[in-house]
């Protein structure tokens, strides 16, 4: 007999686990994802090593960890581990070696390291140059590097960095420079594929022009670049025939505030804390996914890797998909059992905000500290935050419990749609401890969001909830 496959959820790894800007990569039968690596309650991005986690490609809920791959000392610039390591990017070189490409919070150069394995020990191997060995970055007119996405073929590297902010027309957008077979020396000078928003009149790209997380990636005969949009919440693509040649823009792919999806809610209202986007698409066993992060602990730097399915039509396009907590999984989850509430896809309150942030919001926490495996939970519930999981296929689900803590006198609600009829409800108690509290409901049969809804005065958290039959 088979054994059960792990259900696939987001965030896909453990709820204690913080990896953001998540570069995903088949090799051989795991999936590995590459990311930076942000503390619980830390107080700027990207404090940690590098670490890796892997997947087999056929069980996407059971993701092991690689271990640390590569120590921010490692690098010669960093010896005292002082400045912190972005977002990085891996390739298989032509001696069929990774590469892992990275830029340092404080220096303006790309450094690369290598491993013999998907997930072995990374050495740092050198600093990406021109001919006469000048690094990319110190040269006049060079645009400071940020978030290196490369790609290999035919004995070249692209490498794709660039950073834009808004009012700095210092920077132009993402810029391509092609790399030899050494992986470090500069064939071909940088040069613009997509415009920032100081630049970005007349291109295609207003309104979602480059902001930051360069990723590339080839389907068929297509080139898709993937990256973080002037708006920050959405990650978009834009497409070319070429590696080298601009990119014409594509669409917004996921927004981790779910804005412009107007299916289960209007288009126009965040039903999520978001921030800064990073990530990038993969193909495992015939479907694609887009993996990006979400924000947890109210603020930007506690950020999580989470994934969905996508669909890249016949004529190349993608159209968005909306944020769910089975993305990784097989379809949606069995309508039976405890789930965590660490799994919200969505959180909100009455005060509707596209941003992370603010006293008044339901945010995802964890008890102790960084490093601590604890599970995380949904904590500052007031009036009229709701939390939502989606996607449940229910099958004769006639109660509902809820496992939760804090002083709050009040109830939770539980209905399948954000804004649906209330199916049932259950009274909370003053407790300083978990209590579980359990009520009827009649949920329909089918696919169903469940949406638990806090009325009442105090602040209460939600560790989890149940569907009973």
């Amino acid at each position: 007999m088979a054994a059960t496959k792990a259900k696939g959820l987001n965030p896909y790894l453990p709820s204690w686990e913080y990896i953001p800007d998540g570069e995903p990569y088949v090799f051989g039968d795991r999936v590995y994802v590459y990311g930076s690596h942000d503390f619980y309650n830390g107080h700027v991005f990207c404090l940690g090593d590098y670490v890796c986690w892997s997947a087999p490609v056929d069980d996407l809920g059971n993701w092991r960890y690689e271990g640390v791959i590569y120590p921010k000392t490692a690098d010669p610039l960093n010896r005292e581990g002082k400045m912190c390591l972005y977002a990085p990017d891996v390739t298989v070189g032509p001696d069929g070696r990774y590469y892992l490409y990275y830029v340092l919070d404080h220096v303006s150069v790309v450094s690369v390291a290598v491993c013999d394995t998907p997930a072995g020990q990374y050495e740092f191997y050198g600093y990406v140059h021109y001919e006469d060995g000048t690094r990319l970055g110190d040269r006049p007119g060079d645009e400071p590097q940020f978030d290196p996405g490369v790609l290999t073929e035919d004995g070249k590297t692209y490498l794709y960095t660039g950073f834009c902010g808004r009012g700095d027309k210092s920077r132009s957008g993402s810029m391509v420079t092609v790399l030899d077979s050494d992986m470090l020396t500069i064939l071909e000078a940088p040069k613009l594929v997509v415009p920032g928003c100081e630049y970005s009149a007349g291109s295609g790209f207003e309104g979602h022009s480059f902001f930051e997380a360069s990723s590339i990636r080839k389907i068929g005969d297509t080139y898709y670049f993937i990256y973080s949009s002037e708006v920050m919440h959405e990650l978009c693509y834009a497409t070319a025939k070429s590696p080298t040649d601009k990119f014409t823009y594509g669409g917004v792919i996921v927004s981790n505030c779910d804005l412009h999806i107007g299916t289960y809610k209007p288009a126009d209202m965040p039903a999520a804390y978001g921030a800064n986007n990073h990530g990038s698409i993969v193909e495992i066993n015939g479907q694609w996914y887009i993996f990006y992060h979400r924000q947890t602990n109210g603020t930007w730097y506690s950020r999580q890797g989470c994934a969905e399915k996508i669909t890249v039509l016949a004529d190349g396009s993608i159209p968005q998909v909306e944020l769910t907590s089975c993305g990784l999984n097989d379809g949606p989850l069995p309508g039976e059992g405890e789930y965590a509430g660490y799994l919200a896809c969505n959180l909100f309150t009455d005060v509707r905000h596209p941003f992370v942030g603010g006293e008044g919001f339901p945010k995802v926490m964890q008890d102790g500290r960084d490093g601590d495996e604890n599970p995380g939970y949904v904590g500052n519930i007031t009036n009229s935050a709701t939390a939502g999981f989606k996607y449940f296929d229910c099958k004769g689900v006639k109660r509902f419990a809820v496992t939760t803590r804090g002083y709050g006198n009040g109830t939770f609600e539980i209905k399948t749609a954000w804004d649906g009829e209330v199916l049932g409800s259950v009274t909370l108690e003053y407790t300083n401890v978990w209590e579980r509290y359990e009520a009827e409901a009649n949920i329909p049969d089918g696919i169903n969001a469940i949406y638990l809804t806090y009325r009442g005065g105090g602040n209460v958290s939600l560790k989890s909830f149940e569907l009973l039959k």
